[in-house]
């Protein structure tokens, strides 16, 4: 359980503010990487707080570059460079915990930011608000050309999500999608491939029926029905 920096009185699952004294705490980095901050500020802009972003080295098997906001510890990744992280951070995880990854968003409070389309640090664009990986919780926000956003907490979320096998059962996921997507391509070929069996009936002049053109047959057969 995080605990606030300040007091040490435990930190509620999903905020950075301490209920007793109003600290801010910075939970994602504190007590798990060692990192340090460049003293040129980065060119990108918090979305939240509309103030430089802090360029940081996590030191992560040499130089890893991220941005951060110093007023609400937000993140921000270049591309693949989250999934990075969480790969490289949590390791040897070998099965899956379906009970407490159910509970992990129960048990988080409500975000403490209302839902809006935030704009991306770089080129200003509205990001996309996307459901990262299975049972998460964590919704983050996705500029596809530049990166992704992280609000403060949600990357220690992500640490969670992943020693309880959270990455796992995405990838469970994802096999099951992959598998049911072939099935229905399969489907639709053999049914592609019953019409091409199916017999081809002619007109009068020997060319083949559209499914359009009438059947002579069934005309003829339905003036019978009708006048006798």
């Amino acid at each position: 359980m995080a605990r606030c920096s300040n007091c040490q009185a435990p930190l509620d699952a999903g905020t950075l503010v301490c209920a007793y004294c109003g600290n801010r705490t910075d939970i994602d980095l504190r007590g798990i990487h060692h990192y340090t901050t460049h003293d040129t500020d980065s060119p990108r802009i918090c979305p939240r707080c509309d103030v430089t972003l802090k360029t940081i080295n996590l030191t992560q098997q040499g130089r890893f570059l991220i941005e951060r906001c110093e007023t609400c510890f937000g993140l921000f990744f270049d591309p693949g460079e989250l999934e990075a992280l969480l790969e490289a951070t949590v390791k040897n995880v070998f099965e899956i915990d379906r009970v407490r990854l159910n509970a992990i968003s129960t048990d988080r409070q409500a975000d403490q930011h209302p839902v809006t389309y935030l704009k991306c640090p770089t080129c200003s664009q509205l990001m996309h608000r996307v459901n990262f990986g299975a049972k998460s919780g964590v919704v983050v926000d996705r500029c596809r050309e530049h990166g992704v956003w992280l609000d403060g907490g949600e990357l220690r979320q992500l640490f969670e999500w992943m020693k309880l096998g959270g990455l796992l059962l995405e990838q469970e996921r994802q096999e099951q999608q992959r598998k049911e997507a072939e099935k229905r391509e399969q489907e639709q070929r053999q049914k592609l491939q019953g019409y091409s069996d199916a017999p081809t009936r002619f007109d009068r002049y020997g060319d083949p029926l559209r499914q359009s053109d009438p059947d002579l047959f069934e005309i003829i057969t339905k003036a019978i029905r009708i006048f006798f």
